[in-house]
This record gives C-alpha cells, sequence and structure tokens, in this order.
C-alpha cells in the first residue's frame, strides 16, 4: 500500500527506533501542555510511544491516546505506566473517542502526517467536537521555508560503516505541498526502504482549517519556551480554543 493511503505505515516502519537518540526533548513539550491541560482530561493524536504522553501521565493528568500503528502502541504499552493510558487504533483524523477534553495536542509536526489537505481538516473538525466549552488544540510544526526544498532534493548520506550504508533522497510535490523521503538502507542482507510522507502548510493555512472548524487562535509561539513568533521562525506552537 501507498505511504500516501496507509496512516498506519510510518509506525510499522520505524517503532522500534523511534525512541532512539536525536529525538527531540519532551520536557520542555510536556512543562506546556502540563500547564495549559487545567486538570485535563487530555487527548494525544498520534500518541507514539508515550514520549509526551508518560510523563503527562506521571503528573496526574488523565492521557488519552490515539495511534495508527499497533507497533507504535506496543513499544508504549512495553513502557511503565503505559498500560493504563487508554488508546484507539485508528487513524487520527477521525478522533474514534468520546468525551469533552480540556487539551488536545499534536506535537512533532505529526498534522503534517495527514498527506492530504482534506484530512487535515477533517482532524480540526473532528477535534472541535470533543474539546469542553474553552478547550484548546496544541499544534507544533515546523515553517515550509521553500529555500529548503532544492537543497532536500539531493542524496543526504545518514550513515556508512563496513557492514552497510544508509541514504536519504526526497521529492518535493509544490503544488500539493507534499513529499516522498525514502531511506534505503544497503546491507548484507540486501536493500531496506523505509518511505515517509507529509503535506506541509504555512501557518495561516493551519488558521484557515482551525477557523473552519470553530477553533480559534488564542496563543502562537516559536517554541515550547514562549519565545515570540516571527516572520522568520522556523517553527511554531500554535494554541486554539474552542468556542
Amino acid at each position: 500500500m501507498s505511504v500516501f493511503d496507509d496512516p498506519g505505515l510510518f509506525g510499522r516502519l520505524w517503532a522500534a527506533d523511534y525512541d532512539g537518540p536525536g529525538n527531540p526533548d519532551p520536557a520542555p513539550a510536556v512543562d506546556f501542555l502540563a500547564e495549559l491541560a487545567d486538570g485535563g482530561p487530555v487527548l494525544e493524536l498520534a500518541i507514539g510511544t508515550g514520549r509526551v504522553a508518560l510523563p503527562l501521565a506521571e503528573r496526574g493528568l488523565s492521557v488519552h491516546g490515539v495511534e495508527a500503528s499497533e507497533e507504535m502502541v506496543a513499544q508504549l504499552r512495553a513502557k511503565p505506566g503505559g498500560d493504563q493510558i487508554p488508546v484507539v487504533v485508528a487513524d487520527m483524523a477521525d478522533v474514534p473517542v468520546k468525551g469533552e477534553f480540556r487539551l488536545a495536542y499534536l506535537v512533532f509536526n505529526t498534522l503534517f502526517n495527514l498527506v492530504d489537505a482534506e484530512r487535515q481538516a477533517d482532524c480540526f473538525r473532528n477535534v472541535a467536537r470533543v474539546l469542553s466549552p474553552g478547550g484548546a488544540f496544541v499544534i507544533e510544526t515546523f515553517v515550509p521555508d521553500p529555500r529548503d526544498f532544492d537543497s532536500d532534493e539531493q542524496v543526504q548520506v545518514r550513515s556508512v560503516t563496513e557492514d552497510s550504508a544508509t541514504i536519504r533522497l526526497h521529492k518535493y510535490d509544490r503544488p500539493a505541498q507534499r513529499f516522498i523521503r525514502q531511506t534505503i538502507t544497503f546491507d548484507a542482507e540486501g536493500v531496506h526502504l523505509r518511505p515517509f510522507a507529509m503535506r506541509y502548510a504555512w501557518p495561516h493555512q493551519i488558521d484557515e482549517m482551525a477557523q473552519q472548524a470553530g477553533l480559534r487562535l488564542t496563543e502562537r509561539y516559536a517554541d515550547w519556551q514562549r519565545r515570540p513568533f516571527h516572520a522568520d521562525s522556523p517553527s511554531h506552537i500554535s494554541v486554539y480554543r474552542a468556542e
């Protein structure tokens, strides 16, 4: 199945390595979200292996999750406390949970893992459905920079050893605001492919999706430390509130 059609493919291919070195430190996000949660309950879309959810649960918050990959959920369940977090295995855009949540969130660019504009819009509408009045939906994404596109389409050497070599390639579809990335490893067992795709969007486009879902932008920062967001900021943390 195509990487554009299977929301669980990323997790099946990457779950075993997802908590490896080089990933962002979740602590700043946890501090920000815990303050905003106002006692919970909390919903994480694409909960993954629980890097953010588990520390929030340790602070006494009731955390629920949605995750498309059973492999990711298995990694979560193997961690202390991971079996106590309710998780629905499903496409996060459907938000197939009941409740009224004080906080829902999508961190680490995960909104862009929904590779169709329509599914991104579905996600906002469905989150709005399960937020309590005044509840918050927090998004963290990078800000696309067209200057990076051409350089990213070059071959990147990820690792070279005596036993293997790994390279990475990107290909952009600018009209669709999508890219596909292929990570290729060559070793004694053969060639191993790990594809990944994103549909990126600029902050104003995300604001439009939120507005159409009945959510309004109330805060925007450059990072989890609440530094001011500027036109040249490479990423943003945006807080949307239910009307």
